[in-house]
Parts: structure tokens; C-alpha cells; sequence
């Protein structure tokens, strides 16, 4: 059954910790992490990051890294209670070398892609990976409209896993909504990061199981 991943992107940081309690009964806790190089913004670091999992001790945390130097900084997020470090394809010289210097931390370790990027990329990394994150948006900012070639992607991906065995689990992030929570969970999605949609609703927690019974 797909999971949702909330988005803190989306939440009020002047009051992170009540945010995130808001949406404890989700499995994963999406944390985006942006330098204002390799994406036009910045947010959170990993001393922020350390106050979550001192408080929140049920929910995975799930950390994206939108940054231009992901192994250098990997080990602080690592520090500070990363279960699974995502990092750009786009952002490395070398996927393959970046995979292996994160394992290394023993935690889980995804790729993810922009939507303009070919999905036929990842080929050789996905016997590598724990997880690969599709952005249904361009990265950087929340509240976007879902870019349906997404789904297109989500599809290569679960097909790619029955056909050879893989065993990485797939991620969507970006316009997450009832509608298009459903098209990616037809089309073999396993977490659905939702940032706008759940932060701006008043039930939150109604809302996460809403969309992970739909399915």
C-alpha cells in the first residue's frame, strides 16, 4: 500500500515541531534540503534536522537533497537521525561513486531526477538504490502543478523492478493531491510526498490515511 511522505516544506517553520507532530501518524517525514545553488532556495540544515528526531521517534526520516555537494554533506544529515539521503542525479559528476560514498553512512540511499531529465538514465544505478524519487515538479519550491509525465516514469520504474528483480522503492514528489495521488498509485507508486495538500488542511491525519486507504 503506497505511504504518505509529508512534505515540511509546506509547513510553518516557526513552529516546526507542533507541524510535524500534526502529521505523526505518517510513515515517512519528507525533509527537503536546498542550498540556493543547485535549486533557487534554501531551507532547513542539519541542526534543525536533529531537534526532529529528538521529538519524533515513530516516522522515517526521509531527506531530499537538493544541493550541489551531496556527499560532502551527507554524514551531517546522517548525524542527525537521516534514515534514507536522496540525492540529484543531476547534481554529481558520477551517480554511481555518490551511491557508494552515502551507503557507506548505513543508511538507505535514493536518486532522484527533474522532470526534463530521461528516466532511461538511472538504468544502470537501479540495482544500487533503495529508492528513486520522481519530481513531478521542478524542484525548489511547493505548491506546483503535477507534471503528468511523471506518471510515464513511475511506470518504467515498476515495470523495471518486476522484470529484473529490483528491489528499490519508488518515490513521486510535487502537486500531490486526492487526484493525483490515485494516478500515481495506479501507475506502481509506493510513497507519495505531499507537501501543500496536507499542510493546508485542518485534518491533517484524516487526511494522510484518506489518501493511503484509497489504494
Amino acid at each position: 500500500m503506497a505511504k504518505v511522505a509529508p512534505s515540511i516544506l509546506s509547513a510553518n517553520f516557526n513552529n516546526l515541531i507542533e507541524e510535524i507532530k500534526s502529521v505523526d501518524n505518517a510513515k515517512y517525514l519528507h525533509i527537503d534540503v536546498m542550498d540556493g545553488k543547485f535549486v533557487p532556495n534554501i531551507t532547513i540544515g542539519p541542526l534543525v534536522m536533529k531537534h526532529f528526531k529528538d521529538e519524533i521517534h515513530n516516522m522515517v526520516m526521509d531527506v531530499h537533497l537538493m544541493i550541489a555537494d551531496p556527499v560532502k554533506y551527507a554524514p551531517d544529515f546522517k548525524d542527525a537521525g537521516a534514515d534514507i539521503i536522496t540525492f540529484h542525479y543531476e547534481a554529481v559528476k558520477f551517480a554511481e561513486p555518490t551511491i557508494e560514498e552515502i551507503k557507506k553512512l548505513e543508511v538507505k540511499v535514493g536518486v532522484s531526477i527533474k522532470p526534463l531529465t530521461d528516466i532511461n538514465v538511472l538504468d544502470d544505478l537501479l540495482d544500487k538504490v533503495d529508492l528513486v524519487l520522481i519530481m513531478s515538479v521542478e524542484p525548489g519550491f511547493g505548491g506546483q502543478e503535477f507534471i503528468p509525465s511523471a506518471l510515464d516514469k513511475i511506470r518504467y520504474l515498476a515495470k523495471a523492478r518486476i522484470d529484473k528483480g529490483y528491489k528499490y522503492l519508488i518515490e513521486v514528489d510535487g502537486g500531490i493531491n486526492k487526484e493525483t495521488a490515485k494516478e500515481c498509485i495506479e501507475a506502481g507508486v509506493d510513497i507519495l510526498v505531499a507537501g501543500s495538500y496536507i499542510f493546508k488542511s485542518n485534518n491533517r491525519k484524516a487526511l494522510i490515511e484518506e489518501i493511503e486507504n484509497d489504494n
